[in-house]
């Protein structure tokens, strides 16, 4: 099925247009959303690192901690089952993205997929908080991972549709810098639950991500869908044309709203989103993109120091209040570091960020191994001196990726897909997010244990290929109107090979 592209290249159409109110509010409440997660991945290592958690739930990483146990400093928190309680968030969420949220997202919209993951999240956060055993508190994190299966397929398609095309990587970024703003919320709570005496704090941790998850109820109840998925939905083109005029705030927008309907119509020739990205060619540069970037994402190694910060501090022998202390300063420098990612994107363009921000991850995770190798064995402490250093060196590597792949991983796979396969495209992205997050949760222990300081080396050896990979096969999307995007594959040197006849521009073969 030959397919026809509006615009591209030189004879590329820019929409008309400013950045309303209504579109950046409509964005900003949208990106509460990413609050969720981080909230998630800063309260899993915060409360994994606290003594009475562990001694209610996994008493015997707990006993490898305690003085005279006889085990490495690598090793202590090598436990099998304190990583499926991490991961098992993160297999629901594959499970959910994969078998129901792309389906529901196409289907009923985005605005409803955020309102259903906000009571999934709220009902894990209930369940967590309560938990009496350690399967009770796997299950909690169970519905917590549907709940981000359903907010992370939704949220960022809304932004990237709803974003003016010149500032769509900016208002896109708001998804990463509200993640970080979450997870600086989480490492703040936990700092402040490790002091409770009565060993309940931990039980507030888990508890209050059900903060967050209402806000995202409350605020998606309240948000309009966007015209894309509206057109999806079948709506009449007075309809979309009123909204999208309110968005754009102007009245001339029959050209952006044209592209909508022929991206949508395409859709409604073929077969459903999924068949399609696996069937056709002209989708095989999306794919490899949907799943490479967010595998890269989590072989950064950035996932592993998140989820165990406190436990990496802890390794190192700092004490259980100074790592969680030492985890809120460098997860406020990497939200700084994210929210001028948003200032950037727009300006710079994705792939100069990802190369820049690659190349000052892979120099500090190799600085992070080599120190480690040289000054931490397995019985002992580093001196404070390089302990600073550590936690100086772990900030810059935080700092690296929040502004380049943190909230560009989350960008680029959101805004290169075609309408008529948007949402499965999204799943497939997230889907893959999902399964290497699972990987790095349950084996990043395991792997400290076994090869000590070289898993840093491991990480930055995979920092290295994925920072040539953006240089050579990602082309620039900045300032791009969204449903022309798919215009540059058949331009670029290596992905016009692949996508070969199937895909034309303006009726003619590329």
């Amino acid at each position: 099925m030959a397919v026809g592209f509006a615009g591209g290249g030189e004879d590329q159409r820019q929409y008309g247009g400013r950045v309303t109110a209504f579109a950046a509010l409509s964005c900003i409440t949208a990106a509460m959303g990413g609050a969720i997660f981080g909230y998630d991945i800063g309260t899993a290592g915060g409360v994994s690192s606290m003594e009475p958690f562990l001694r209610d739930f996994f008493p015997d990483v707990h006993r490898r901690m305690q003085a005279g146990a006889g085990v490495g400093n690598y090793c202590k928190f090598d436990s099998q089952l304190l990583t499926l309680f991490t991961s098992s968030l993160y297999v629901s969420g594959l499970l959910t993205a994969v078998l129901v949220a792309s389906w529901f997202t196409e289907r009923h919209g985005r605005r409803p997929s955020m309102i259903l993951g906000g009571v999934a999240y709220l009902g894990g956060a209930a369940v967590s908080g309560g938990a009496v055993n350690v399967y009770m508190a796997i299950l909690g994190r169970a519905l917590l991972g549907v709940g981000l299966g359903f907010a992370n397929q939704a949220v960022p398609l809304y932004l990237s549709e709803m974003a003016p095309a010149r500032y769509r990587g900016a208002f896109s970024n708001g998804f990463q810098f509200s993640l970080c703003l979450g997870a600086l919320a989480a490492t703040v709570v936990n700092y402040g639950a490790e002091k409770i005496k009565a060993g309940w704090g931990w039980r507030l941790s888990l508890g209050l991500a059900g903060v967050p998850a209402v806000l995202l109820i409350v605020g998606a109840s309240f948000l309009p869908e966007t015209p894309n998925s509206l057109v999806q939905q079948g709506k009449g083109r007075g309809e979309v044309k009123a909204l999208l005029q309110k968005i754009r705030g102007i009245d001339a927008v029959d050209e952006e709203l044209d592209d909508i309907v022929a991206a949508n119509a395409m859709g409604q020739a073929g077969d459903n989103g999924l068949r399609l990205i696996l069937s056709q060619r002209r989708y095989r540069p999306q794919l490899a993109m949907a799943v490479l970037i967010p595998s890269f994402t989590q072989l950064t190694g950035i996932n592993a120091i998140g989820f165990y910060a406190p436990v990496l501090l802890r390794t190192i022998g700092m004490s259980e209040s100074a790592a969680l202390l030492s985890t809120i300063v460098m997860v406020i420098v990497s939200s700084a570091s994210t929210f001028a990612s948003m200032l950037l994107v727009d300006r710079f363009g994705r792939r100069t960020l990802l190369v820049l921000g690659g190349v000052q991850m892979f120099l500090s995770e190799v600085l992070i191994g080599a120190i480690m190798a040289a000054k931490l064995r397995d019985e002992g402490q580093v001196s404070r001196t390089y302990a600073v250093v550590l936690i100086f060196l772990i900030g810059v590597y935080s700092t690296g990726f929040g502004w380049s792949w943190g909230p560009l991983s989350w960008l680029i796979p959101s805004e290169i897909f075609p309408l008529e396969v948007r949402s499965a495209g999204q799943s497939i992205t997230v889907a893959s997010g999902f399964v290497f997050t699972i990987l790095v949760a349950q084996y990043f222990l395991a792997m400290l244990c076994r090869l000590k300081a070289w898993l840093f080396f491991f990480f930055a050896g995979w920092i290295l290929v994925m920072t040539a990979f953006a240089h050579l096969f990602l082309p620039e999307t900045k300032g791009m109107p969204i449903e022309q995007i798919g215009n540059l594959w058949g331009k670029h040197w290596y992905w016009k090979r692949v996508v070969g006849v199937d895909q034309v521009h303006d009726g003619q073969k590329l």
